[in-house]
């Protein structure tokens, strides 16, 4: 099936409105002085003949002379050429009906085709078919859009997927680059620290490495690595650094992408904690409201030593990273506030048990 009839309520559609247009010529012709049954007779196999016609040639003609394509003269000659085709057609097969229904009906039962009545169906058939072929032009038409949204969005999605993946690797080797050098920077001052900080830097990745294939993760498994994480940087600054989590149970069943907080939770550690005499501290908070997931990372700072305000890799990764995936829906902001670096992240919140059920 194709063009009009291509879905079978199109194709009901189709069939009522020729039948009611066989309807309607009936009706012209009782006021031409014909008898009702001998009208609805002629009349209605005749539609539904040229209906049935009209549906697959007019659809092709109009695939062979595709708008856009081919220069206007020539679609509107090979259109009317087979429109005219296709009437002349229509009014041979008229001409037999009536003379079949006069075969056989009784005597002043029949509809009479004369000369003047087969040149008014004839005009009326290539007016149908005209008629026809343009709503297939508007449908053929209509699917080369479809066509053209569905390759762009699949394009897009195709791009967006490819950048996603490509933020996700920068996560490792960033991490992997600060970590090696606090391990090279342990060797000469406490060997067993850099054994230790190699072993669980290790486990990390192990870890880490089976969120690689998964877009999202539940909120909860992220922190597991942030806290494998900062294990990870305890062994350096032992008691200099704390860590500190806040998150209501709505918000640890929240889905995230894989690897968000790491790099943040990482500047917090290298620009805030890192810069300090003193000990400090790293807080993770997390709630959510509505439909947003709030999640704050702040951290101690130094008031009288200049932090780093979002020019690293950490933040800019992060925030193309949530762009990439909700768009304008999601947003990160990042400041100064009473000595604490803070940054906040508000995402649109799916649980869960709500993509489980989806």
């Amino acid at each position: 099936m194709h063009g009009v009839v291509s879905r079978w309520y199109a194709a009901l559609l189709y069939m009522l409105a020729w039948l009611m247009l066989g309807l309607a010529t009936a009706a012209l012709l009782v006021a031409g002085g014909a008898g009702w049954g001998a009208s609805l007779v002629f009349a209605v196999p005749l539609a539904i003949v040229y209906a049935n016609a009209t549906a697959f040639s007019a659809y092709y003609v109009c695939r062979a002379y595709p708008i856009g394509h081919k220069h206007p003269a020539a679609i509107v000659g090979g259109v009317g050429a087979t429109a005219a085709c296709a009437a002349g057609l229509w009014c041979a097969i008229g001409s037999a009906w009536a003379a079949l229904l006069r075969a056989f009906a009784p005597a002043g039962a029949v509809f009479e085709l004369d000369g003047p009545k087969l040149a008014t169906m004839f005009a009326l058939g290539v007016i149908l078919y005209g008629l026809a072929a343009a709503v297939n032009y508007l449908l053929i038409e209509a699917e080369r859009v479809r066509r053209l949204e569905t390759r762009e969005l699949e394009t897009r999605l195709t791009a967006q997927d490819a950048e996603l993946r490509m933020l996700r690797t920068q996560v490792d080797p960033h991490f992997l680059f600060n970590s090696l050098n606090s391990i090279s920077a342990l060797t000469s001052i406490d060997p067993g620290a850099a054994r230790a900080m190699t072993l669980r830097l290790a486990g990390f990745f192990r870890l880490s490495l089976g969120l690689h294939a998964q877009r999202q993760v539940p909120f909860s498994r992220e922190l597991e690595l942030v806290r494998d994480f900062i294990a990870i940087e305890q062994v350096r600054f032992g008691e200099r650094l704390r860590f500190d989590v806040e998150a209501a149970p709505d918000a640890l069943a929240c889905l995230v992408p894989p690897m968000l907080l790491q790099p943040l939770v990482e500047n917090a550690v290298k620009h805030g904690i890192g810069q300090m005499i003193a000990p400090g501290c790293v807080r993770v908070s997390a709630t959510r409201a509505g439909s947003l997931l709030r999640i704050v990372v702040d951290n101690d700072v130094d008031p009288d030593t200049p932090c780093v305000r979002g020019t690293g890799l950490g933040l800019e990764n992060v925030r193309r990273r949530l762009a990439a995936a909700y768009g304008i829906e999601a947003s990160v902001h990042w400041g100064v506030e009473a000595s604490r670096f803070r940054v906040e992240l508000a995402l649109p919140a799916e649980a869960v048990d709500t993509v489980e059920e989806a």
